[in-house]
């Protein structure tokens, strides 16, 4: 069992390394993945009952003890990604497809990885959990109304379908995983350790699913989706900062609100663009190539952080911190 256990920490913490080998494969070899867009609603259902299997009772306390760092991390979430996504999408006068992926991606509510990625930051872990259960909540209502809003001078946006689509494939299975932790807590906790594997092998998949099935058109446009993927993620990584600092919280909320407003759930809008908007076709791509590289972003924005976090701490803490260590 301690062999299992260290191959799904490795796998979880190194899911950017493993998204790109895998994308590189199916890019080579897509008709051995293309077939997992098929599946792409099942694969991110099992992912977001796997979150939920993993959500405590305890983790809703912040919703009532924290009412005012939530309902920040909340607003910047859907708001400046959303915006963003609208504005190069303008911007860079991305076609239909495209401008819709990018939006998509935007209106979607912060992502798992953004709580390991707050963890290794050093960050507000329970902050960072916090507005991740939060924004998965209110998903059905909040994603649905802003690509409706947003995307809707680009393609025609069906908002009770919208509202549908997520409810089943993110709400459902969050709630089905909680319940199912309520109901067996004991034998839950005794697996907890290879649960994120179940994400992890789901996102991998959807990822690779969709570059097998797109692998011809990534040559011709892949690189200005990759542009703006990134100018996206960093600016919700900036701003989320910026606007955290600006409100004067502590540098662990601040850090753990950069991060949530920057890493999306971007399965979700892969799963969105597939199962709504089949004329479509290359609406998935952005959402494929956000997910690989905002791990790869959010990795290198918690060594930044963390460093500053070093420097910002006086001696005699550091010294302390260095003692225990030696202890």
């Amino acid at each position: 069992m301690s062999q299992i256990k260290k191959i799904c920490n490795f796998m979880s913490t190194n899911i950017a390394v493993l998204i790109i080998i895998f994308s590189v494969i199916a890019f080579l070899y897509p008709k051995g993945f293309s077939w997992a867009t098929d599946y792409t609603t099942w694969f991110l259902g099992a992912a977001m009952f796997g979150m939920g299997l993993t959500i405590k009772t305890d983790d809703f306390k912040i919703v009532f003890t924290r009412p005012k760092d939530l309902c920040v991390g909340f607003l910047l979430q859907y708001t400046v990604m959303p915006i963003t996504a609208f504005a190069l999408a303008k911007l860079f006068a991305l076609p239909a497809d495209l401008a819709l992926g990018v939006i998509l991606v935007g209106c979607c509510p912060g992502g798992t990885a953004s709580n390991v990625i707050t963890y290794v930051a050093g960050g507000d872990v329970p902050l960072s959990v916090g507005m991740t259960i939060v924004s998965t909540i209110l998903a059905p209502i909040c994603t649905p109304v802003l690509v409706y809003l947003l995307a809707g001078s680009w393609v025609e946006v069906s908002l009770v379908t919208m509202m549908l689509s997520v409810t089943k494939v993110v709400l459902l299975p969050v709630l089905l995983g909680i319940l199912i932790y309520r109901l067996f807590p004991s034998q839950i906790d005794a697996i907890r350790e290879l649960l994120p594997l179940i994400s992890v092998i789901a996102i991998v998949m959807i990822i690779s699913g969709i570059v097998g099935s797109n692998a011809e058109k990534i040559v011709s446009c892949g690189a200005l989706v990759m542009v703006v993927v990134a100018i996206h993620n960093i600016v919700g990584l900036g701003l989320g900062t910026g606007a955290a600092r600006l409100l004067k919280l502590e540098e662990k909320k601040i850090t753990a609100i950069g991060i949530e407003v920057g890493m999306q759930n971007s399965g979700l809008a892969i799963s969105l663009a597939t199962a709504n908007f089949a004329a479509n076709p290359l609406a998935t791509l952005p959402g494929a190539i956000f997910s690989v590289w905002h791990n790869i972003s959010g990795t290198i924005y918690a060594g930044i952080r963390r460093r500053m976090a070093g420097k910002s701490e006086p001696a005699g803490v550091k010294a302390a911190v260095a003692g225990e260590k030696c202890s």
